[in-house]
């Protein structure tokens, strides 16, 4: 049985602020749970419901059984699921961004979106997501189940795009009104491709980096596209 303390504590963890101070979060799901299992991610304890304990097996895990009754209140989700873990933050570490195609993401809002992103970075093979600090919290509990667990095999990092391209001295491409057609670009192997903010773009002092401008055709009658959707027609395209 989990204390009021423990309860607490859990739904705490909802606030950036405190997961932050504590360096963990939230992961809720099988799907999610069995690739933070064999990845090199530290889950600090699981939360199970006799149902998932009696069809599962765990090593290295501190195991808490529940009732259905406390998952409910320990979840972040709307409909709770049989289990929960608390997981360690990874370091904020550059990663190495020479020799590969790396998203650049200046001020993505939406949970689901920046969870989409890293879905589909996932899939095509899209190693690092650069964000800028005001992009939304990798940690928050809707992206990490809106990447379905892609999150565990791409690198996010967060910190000042500027210092990122001044440092690096690779190629940066960017989706504008006024750019190339997108399917006259040849594939990309090296650089920076940016993904602006739902609703305002990319920023006038990210834009000054870009060297490289393009733009999704259009056939139809809409003003704009969701930015997890860009993101996916951009990579089909220039990781072809």
């Amino acid at each position: 049985m989990l204390s009021k303390n423990e309860v607490k504590y859990i739904q705490s963890l909802c606030h950036k602020k405190q997961r932050q101070q504590e360096r963990v979060f939230i992961a809720e799901g099988a799907k999610i749970i069995e690739e933070l299992l064999a990845s090199n991610y530290v889950v600090k304890k699981l939360f199970v419901t006799e149902k998932y304990l009696l069809q599962n097996r765990f090593t290295n895990a501190v195991i808490t059984e529940v009732s259905t009754q406390e998952m409910d209140k320990i979840s972040l989700m709307d409909n709770a699921t049989d289990v929960l873990a608390i997981v360690e933050q990874k370091p904020n570490e550059m990663p190495a961004v020479k020799g590969k195609l790396n998203l650049v993401l200046d001020g993505i809002q939406d949970p689901g979106n920046f969870g989409t992103i890293i879905r589909i970075a996932d899939w095509y093979g899209i190693e690092n997501i650069l964000c800028s600090n005001d992009t939304v919290d990798l940690y928050n509990n809707k992206v990490i189940q809106s990447t379905m667990g892609s999150f565990v095999r791409v690198n996010v990092w967060y910190g000042d795009l500027k210092t990122v391209f001044q440092k690096n001295l690779l190629p940066v491409f960017a989706t504008v009104l006024n750019g190339k057609n997108l399917y006259e670009q040849n594939k990309i192997t090296e650089g920076f491709l940016i993904i602006g903010n739902e609703g305002k773009g990319i920023r006038e002092d990210t834009l000054s980096f870009v060297q490289h401008s393009l733009t999704i055709p259009k056939k139809g009658g809409a003003e704009s596209l969701n930015a997890a959707v860009a993101t996916g027609i951009l990579l089909s395209w220039l990781t072809k």
